[in-house]
């Protein structure tokens, strides 16, 4: 029998009164009959609408000792929340709701029967449980509250509900074991010693889950369908997947991806980077374009864009990349994944060539509070992302200025300001370096090129190795490549073996290691794999240079300035093109001379750069465009205004290598 203190507290008001007695019977029926009253009101409200507002204050008024109305209260904050106070504002409803249903249903949670009528009867306690409980863990994982969503886990399981419903114990278990495995006891109680037994017991939970369900069977087969059982193994197929990727166990991965594709239950997000850590970049494109569909309208951090733009910056289409993370900030504004969205965006304008905007980007994510929302990805691959690209556009920028002053070493301020640059490119590597070595996972997520947890491109880790331990990275990436079960990876691992041996002065060996890296045709999928072509020719270039080989040289800057034209500027060397000039401005051309562009080459093999300088009363124009030598347009016409010499001319140095600004940035606003 339910009595409420409410109740009491006025039976003795009245009994003080003069009133001889209240029938304890009575207090019970007018407890029930308000319950019955919120339960019948209750029907029909979303608990995710703004109806759920008024309907929680009034259950609580009611009674305040029923669990209803704090779980709808929690349930819509929770629903709401965007951010680390939104979350903590559903914790306090949601805990005061699961307590209450503890209290009240006890005996309810606890019996298991496999007769459908009397489950029927358990339904609704047993769902409203598991449903609160999951908006509680969930609410706790994002406040970055992991022991109490581990007490949480425990407190659910001693109840050994024969259906968890929403919420199961040992997936989620799993999952706060594998989100936090860089972490040990020494943290959070529930860990291990190291990384490898926090994977080890992830896995764990994860069987046990497995023989729960199986156990359980000898109830629930009575009461529920097959399908039930089969969404309930899936739920624990994609936590096994996403292990198994993590460690590069390919087999093992597919193998669980084929039992949710068959199930019908396939996270296309994860297969989609299960994909694109194999290099297989098609596969990964189309499986975030479904995932795309799959997770619309989730709050969440979309890791498919992210990753997506990441694909298309492989792709030699950094403006793509671009524009899609600009659209993707502007429609969901401020909230998780915006932080995100900005390095991706900020990433995609360095790969583009407009520095100066990467940096606002980067800037803009450094002072968002980013939440880490239903994923893997935690504050320190936030940072470690945010601290690598400012490297890499630090040493950008120091090529930028050599690119913009060919005779920069003759200029003191120009050889001011690079020695500037080079010193906040050392104690950025400094910094980034330190925080490498502070990363139990480095051997698992950076030196792999490829990770399921790699928030950075292949590409990126170059500007963080190269001038550190060269002898030690030749060794872990030769390694690496005797053991990696991933055939179209290897060549990434040779371009960096390549890179090595050339920052040890092995040119003629590095080049016989890139065209026989070249020479496996069929390993390599132009239309997804122009930024690693660009690479190879980039290297080539420079050991063609050292070993006195014109030919390769001129023919691989050609196939360099054809895929990635965008990467020229911050290379190492110049680029040559041939020149035509209709009409003439010698004020530009003059000026067009200072960047580190050779437009005097008489090479028929080299691009043709066209410059048409037209004028019309006081206003004069010129169009530029490139094209390669079989006459196929590589950048195309584009006609500037000449009003300012000096920026006309920047924009056509910039626009050769077809480095344009982005329209119409997004100005979001980024609290947090």
């Amino acid at each position: 029998m339910i009595f409420n203190p409410r109740n009491i507290i006025i039976a003795i008001a009245l009994v003080g009164a003069g009133t001889t007695s209240v029938p304890a019977q009575s207090l019970a029926d007018l407890n029930a009959a308000k319950r019955y009253e919120i339960d019948a009101k209750r029907q029909g409200v979303d608990m995710t609408r703004e109806e759920a507002v008024p309907a929680s204050r009034e259950f609580i008024r009611i009674d305040s000792t029923y669990y209803v109305g704090w779980m709808i209260q929690g349930i819509f904050n929770a629903e709401r929340a965007a951010d680390y106070n939104g979350y903590k504002l559903a914790i306090a409803p949601l805990e005061k709701a699961l307590t209450l249903i503890e209290r009240d249903y006890a005996t309810i949670l606890r019996t298991r029967t496999a007769d459908p009528l009397e489950y029927v009867k358990l339904y609704k306690r047993h769902a409203d449980y598991s449903n609160t409980a999951n908006y509680l863990f969930q609410a706790y994982q994002n406040v970055e509250q992991n022991e109490n969503s581990y007490k949480l886990l425990r407190r659910i399981q001693q109840w050994n509900m024969q259906k968890e419903i929403v919420l199961n114990g040992y997936n989620m278990l799993s999952w706060i074991v594998h989100r936090n495995r860089f972490y040990t006891y020494r943290t959070y109680d529930f860990l291990k010693g190291n990384l490898e037994e926090n994977e080890v017991l992830s896995d764990r939970f994860l069987d046990s889950s497995l023989a729960r369900i199986q156990a359980n069977q000898s109830v629930n087969r009575q009461v529920f369908p097959e399908s039930s059982l089969q969404y309930e193994l899936q739920n624990v197929y994609h936590y096994k997947a996403i292990l198994h990727a993590y460690h590069l166990r390919i087999d093992s991965a597919l193998y669980y991806f084929r039992l949710m594709e068959n199930g019908g239950l396939m996270s296309y997000n994860n297969y989609g980077t299960f994909c694109a850590i194999q290099a297989k970049f098609s596969e990964a494109e189309e499986a975030y374009a479904v995932a795309s569909m799959q997770d619309a309208g989730d709050k969440r951090l979309q890791e498919w864009a992210y990753y997506s733009s990441i694909v298309d910056i492989y792709k030699g289409m950094p403006m793509q990349a671009a524009i899609s993370m600009r659209d993707i900030i502007h429609s969901v504004g401020s909230t998780p994944g915006f932080g995100w969205y900005n390095i991706a965006l900020a990433r995609a304008c360095s790969y583009e060539g407009n520095l100066a905007e990467s940096q606002r980007f980067l800037d803009k994510a450094a002072q968002f509070k980013e939440v880490h929302i239903g994923t893997t990805l935690g504050e320190s691959h936030y940072e470690f992302s945010i601290n690598l690209l400012r490297l890499m556009n630090k040493k950008k920028e120091i090529r930028q200025q050599q690119f913009e002053d060919r005779n920069w070493c003759w200029h003191p301020r120009a050889l001011w300001s690079i020695a500037m640059l080079k010193g906040e490119a050392y104690l950025q590597q400094y910094l980034v370096a330190n925080q490498l070595a502070a990363n139990p996972e480095r051997e698992n997520v950076v030196y792999k090129l490829f990770s399921t947890e790699s928030t950075i491109s292949w590409d990126e880790i170059w500007y963080l190795i190269r001038g550190y331990s060269t002898a030690y990275f030749y060794n872990k990436f030769e390694s690496q490549l005797k053991v990696d079960p991933r055939p179209k990876v290897y060549k990434y691992f040779n371009l960096y073996l390549a890179r090595l041996d050339m920052e040890q002065g092995h040119y003629q060996r590095a080049q016989e290691r890139l065209v026989r890296t070249l020479s496996f045709a069929e390993d390599i999928e132009e239309d997804y794999e122009k930024l690693f072509l660009a690479r190879v020719y980039e290297a080539l270039i420079i050991c063609a240079d050292k070993n006195d080989q014109d030919a390769m040289w001129k023919s691989s800057l050609v196939n360099m300035y054809r895929l990635y034209p965008q990467l020229m500027p911050y290379a190492e060397f110049k680029m040559h093109f041939r020149l035509k000039v209709s009409g003439n401005n010698n004020a530009v051309l003059s000026a067009l001379k200072k960047y580190n562009i050779d437009l005097d080459e008489q090479d028929a093999a080299l691009p043709l750069v066209s410059l048409n300088f037209t004028a019309a009363g006081n206003k004069k124009s010129v169009t530029y465009s490139v094209t390669d030598a079989d006459g196929k347009r590589i950048v195309s016409s584009t006609t500037l205004v000449i009003n300012d010499i000096d920026e006309t001319v920047r924009s056509i140095a910039y626009g050769l290598f077809k480095i344009q600004p982005l329209d119409t940035q997004p100005d979001v606003n980024h609290g947090g």
